[in-house]
């Protein structure tokens, strides 16, 4: 499993959010959050940034680097 899946996961467990609270978040559609969890597609760099900004995920962190 791609490890950006594993965080996102994480984190919406942690902070005991839903998908569409996340897409709210990040100016995203729910449907994209699902594409990510299900390994599909990955965050792009604006969400990646607000992924940093908003909750302190490093970028190295979500992709395991």
């Amino acid at each position: 499993m791609k490890y950006y899946v594993e965080v996102i996961r994480q984190l919406l467990k942690e902070k005991c959010m839903s998908q569409q609270k996340l897409a709210d978040i990040l100016g995203v559609n729910q449907t994209t959050v699902s594409q990510w969890l299900l390994g599909r597609k990955k965050p792009g760099y604006d969400s990646i940034w607000l992924l940093y900004e908003k909750f302190g995920i490093e970028p190295n962190e979500l992709f395991g680097l």
